[in-house]
This record gives structure tokens, C-alpha cells and sequence, in this order.
């Protein structure tokens, strides 16, 4: 009897939606609003948008923000048991006879009042260093890339979990109806262009209902795929084949009560609003020369990584609520000195040049910037070390990221790892302490923001995370 109470149950609810003249139109409504029930709202936000640079392949922390003058007597030195306490290491180098240390040949200097450490890799970084809030004692649970960077993302090693912009989106919704909530950039590096892969599924919705998933524009042709109507086609006719597919689609979903369904719809309109929207988001032709000097010599250049921060500007002004670059060719196992050098190149005045494009515009103040890669890398060489290069293997047990912008203590440096660089001896940081941090300053709170899925609330920082109160203004 109980079964069949809740078949009819489901009946009498797919017939309210299909009789009610307002049902589905309430429906889509909410769709766009933060979440109702028990809002994951805490406090006031800090921040009303995120824009999360991530340095795909893990840069190299003691070659760019955590100096360690102490190990150029040690050139060569087996790393001491002392210090790696038998902790695993990965296959590429567990097999050398010995695991050498390799001093950074960078050198480094103090700047800004908060004399934050910069290499000479970074002239332009050194111009926001009272900006900045550099973090040396983040570490993380994986090893290697694919599950690191899928943690970082979504708070599991294992895929298929939402990503952090898509919870976000989740939990606070749009505050921009002809743009997507979560638009993601990738760009590939000169330091190793055919580094690790990206995955569509970095910035997936998982779980969720799929129009909280991100929207990658694309580096050629139009920035999202059929933005141009075929010959023959204008504006007026897609309307009214749009409506027909609408009719057809409610039709549908009344009778099987699919939430993708109602996801479908969104993203169809939210893809004609994007016809219109995103042409003129990406002309920059109304750009001041000035402006576009910020970002170097690749801001004209699609793609490059220069062009994705600019664009990153010119959506957080159109109120776009999570913005992520991923820029590749940090993952430097031989040849770093060269390959750093040149992924430097790629992101530094850019980087610098975004967060003083935002501020001289007002948008600083309630905009995050977060910069950062999946791990570190260790102090000891991969392969041969000589007087000009050696490479460097994944670390996950201590790393750099730096972050900036709305609620961020500016110009100071939080953490301290040992003179190896190798473990964490002061304010040890996890990913998940990170990310709940990041919804914190969305004005989230990470311990209210679920989902419910196979019978379990799940969220962004699974059972985990503490809020990062020593780099909070």
C-alpha cells in the first residue's frame, strides 16, 4: 500500500505542474534564486565574486615565494631520512639512488612594507606585494596530478563530485541573467606546452542539477560553440524555434517529472541571451591603450593567458559570480629553470596587471583573487643535477599560494615550512581549510552548503575544513 501512496503522491505532483498556469514559471524563478530552506548564508560577504588563477602542474614554491638560502651549502647532499620521515614519494624518483638537493639559482628580495619574499622570476608581482597575502604552508592529500587537482576542485580525490564554482552557484545563484554564473578560461604555457590535460569535468556540476556547471569559453573561433546562427537564420526565427523546443520540453517534463528537463530549458535560454551577451563581452576594441598595457604584449592574443585575465576583468564587471583561469605548463620534472622562466613570463604582468586594473576600477574590494597549484615541488632533483638545471618532483606536503582582494590581509605572509622546504613547521593549511575560507568570504557557510545524494548530505569540504582566521582582514 505504501508504494502505492507514493505513486500517487507523484502523480497528483506531476499533474499540479502540469495544470498549474504558473508551475513551471515558479519553478524556473527559484531556479535562478539562492538556495530556499535553510539558506547557507552566515554573514555579510566579503566578496561578491571569486576569480581563482590556477597554475595547472604545480609551480615550484621555494624557485618563486619560500627562499631557502640555507641549502645552497647542501648542492648535491642526499635529502636527510631526518627530514623525509619515510614519507612516499612518487615512482619517477623513488628509484634514484639518491635524491639530491637542488638550491633555487633564483634569487630573492623583500618588497613591499610587509617585505613579502619574491624571486626575480616575478618583477611584476613585486608591484602588488602590499596586495597580496602569500600562503607557504598549504598541503594536500595527493600525490600526483589527476586526483590533486580533482581535489582541489571538488574536495575528493575520486571524480565525479561538484566542483568549488559550481557550488558556489549552487548556494548564492546569479546576479547576472545573460551570462553564465561559473566561466571558465584555459590557456597553455610556454614553459612545458604539452603538460598535463585539463578535464571538462574540473569545473562540472557532479551531482548537482547540470546548469550549476561551469562554461568553458573556447581559445578559437566563437568563444562558446554554435554562438553564431547558420545562414540563413536571424535572431527572430531562433526565437520562435526556441519556444516550439520550450513547449515541447514542459510537455515532457510534466509527464516524467525529470529535473534535467527544467535544466535543459534553462540553458537553452540561457544560450540565446548568450548570442547577444558574449560578442560583446569579448570586444575589447573599447579598451583604453593604457588598460591593455597592464597585461602585457599577449592581451591581443586569444587564448593566451594575458587575454583570459583581461576577460576575467571584464566579467567580473558584469557581475559573473565564479571566474577561473587554468594556465598549464607548471609541471617541471627536468629543465626548470628554462620552463619557469618562461610560464613566468606567460602569467606574471598579467597577473599583476588584472589585480591593478580591478582596484584602479573599484572592484578589488569585493573581489577574491586566489593563485595557485595543485602541489609543490620537492627540494631534491629529479634526474642529474648541473650548475644551471635540474628538475623537481611533486610535493604535496607543502606548497605556496597567495591570495588577495576582498577580505584578504594584504601584504603579509602566513605559515612557515622547514629549511628544506619540505615540511610544514608553522600554521599547517589544508585544501578543504582553503576552501571553506573561499565560501566564508561569499558570505557561505561550508558546514550549511548540501546536497543531498544517494541517501547522504554531501558538501564542498566533505566533514572537513576550518576557517583560515590568519589571513582574514
Amino acid at each position: 500500500m505504501s508504494g502505492l501512496l507514493k505513486l500517487q503522491d507523484a502523480l497528483n505532483r506531476r499533474t499540479f505542474m502540469r495544470t498549474s498556469a504558473h508551475g513551471f514559471g515558479l519553478a524556473a524563478l527559484s531556479s535562478m534564486l539562492p538556495m530556499s530552506g535553510a539558506s547557507p548564508l552566515k554573514t555579510a560577504p566579503k566578496a561578491k565574486r571569486v576569480i581563482y588563477l590556477f597554475q595547472s602542474g604545480a609551480p615550484s614554491q621555494m624557485d618563486l615565494f619560500d627562499p631557502k638560502p640555507a641549502m645552497l651549502a647542501r648542492q648535491g647532499q642526499d635529502l636527510p631520512d631526518s627530514i623525509r620521515k619515510g614519507q612516499r614519494i612518487t615512482t619517477m624518483t623513488s628509484g634514484q639512488k639518491t635524491l639530491p638537493i637542488a638550491p633555487s639559482i633564483f634569487g630573492f628580495d623583500r618588497y613591499g612594507q610587509g617585505g613579502v619574499e619574491l624571486s626575480e622570476l616575478l618583477p611584476y608581482t613585486r608591484q602588488i606585494a602590499d596586495d597580496i597575502c602569500v600562503v607557504r604552508s598549504m598541503f594536500t592529500e595527493a600525490i600526483n596530478h589527476d586526483p590533486a587537482i580533482t581535489f582541489f576542485q571538488t574536495g575528493s580525490q575520486l571524480a565525479g563530485r561538484p566542483s568549488i564554482g559550481s557550488w558556489v552557484s549552487y548556494g548564492l545563484g546569479s546576479e547576472n541573467r545573460d551570462l553564465p554564473q561559473y566561466v571558465v578560461l584555459t590557456s597553455r604555457g610556454t614553459g612545458r606546452p604539452n603538460d598535463q590535460p585539463l578535464y571538462d569535468r574540473l569545473w562540472g556540476a557532479g551531482f548537482l542539477p547540470t546548469h550549476y556547471a561551469g562554461v568553458k569559453f573556447r581559445n578559437t573561433g566563437d568563444p562558446v560553440l554554435y554562438l553564431s546562427n547558420p545562414k540563413g537564420i536571424d535572431r527572430a526565427m531562433r526565437r520562435d524555434m526556441l519556444d516550439d523546443l520550450v513547449a515541447l520540453n514542459e510537455a515532457n517534463h510534466a509527464v516524467v517529472g525529470d529535473p534535467e528537463i527544467e535544466a535543459r530549458i534553462r540553458q537553452y535560454e540561457m544560450a540565446f541571451r548568450m548570442q547577444a551577451s558574449v560578442p560583446e563581452l569579448t570586444d575589447i576594441a573599447d579598451e583604453a591603450q593604457s588598460v591593455l598595457d597592464l597585461y602585457g604584449p599577449e592581451v591581443r592574443q586569444k587564448g593566451s593567458y594575458a587575454a583570459n585575465c583581461l576577460l576575467a576583468r571584464r566579467l567580473a564587471e558584469r557581475d559573473v559570480r565564479f571566474i577561473q583561469l587554468f594556465h598549464q605548463g607548471w609541471d617541471h620534472h627536468g629543465g626548470l629553470p628554462k620552463a619557469l622562466a618562461g610560464q613566468c613570463r606567460d602569467t606574471d604582468q598579467a597577473t599583476a596587471g588584472l589585480l591593478l586594473d580591478l582596484k584602479q576600477r573599484g572592484l578589488l574590494e569585493d573581489t577574491l583573487i586566489v593563485w595557485g597549484g595543485e602541489f609543490g615541488r620537492t627540494i631534491y632533483s629529479q634526474g642529474k643535477i648541473t650548475p644551471g638545471n635540474y628538475g623537481r618532483d611533486h610535493h604535496p606536503r607543502c606548497f605556496t599560494m597567495w591570495l588577495a582582494g576582498a577580505g584578504i590581509r594584504p601584504g603579509v605572509t602566513v605559515g612557515r615550512t622547514d629549511d628544506f622546504c619540505y615540511n610544514i613547521v608553522e600554521k599547517p593549511i589544508h585544501v578543504h581549510d582553503l576552501n571553506a575560507t573561499i565560501l566564508h568570504l561569499l558570505g557561505v557557510d561550508h558546514t550549511r552548503l548540501t546536497y543531498k545524494f544517494q541517501g547522504r548530505q554531501f558538501r564542498l569540504t566533505d566533514i572537513h575544513g576550518e576557517l583560515i582566521h590568519d589571513i582574514l582582514a
